[in-house]
């Protein structure tokens, strides 16, 4: 077995909970997930193009995140380009 290094980091309770989660139901040790989770997302940072990686969180202000609700309880008419797009594959879209 290659030498090891511990590392040490602060999580949120819910990504704890989560990793908890995960290794209770897939009997994998934690410093395992931990360590191929790392390696794929580095690898991912080393081989992606900066523009397709999606942060798993994203920080708005709160006007920006009324301005998201707004959206969401009252999203604008279809396009006609999304009509005709959603057309070609059958579905009505409103």
């Amino acid at each position: 077995m290659p030498p090891q290094s511990q590392v040490s980091a602060y999580i949120s309770p819910d990504t704890r909970a989560a990793l908890e989660q995960y290794v209770e139901a897939h009997g994998v040790k934690k410093g395992h997930l931990i360590e191929m989770a790392l390696l794929h997302h580095l690898q991912a940072l080393r081989d992606l193009p900066q523009d397709v990686i999606i942060p798993p969180r994203v920080v708005v202000t709160a006007q920006t995140g009324e301005w998201l609700l707004h959206l969401m309880e009252n999203p604008p008419e279809p396009t006609d380009a999304m009509r005709e797009l959603f057309a070609d594959r059958g579905e009505d879209i409103g």
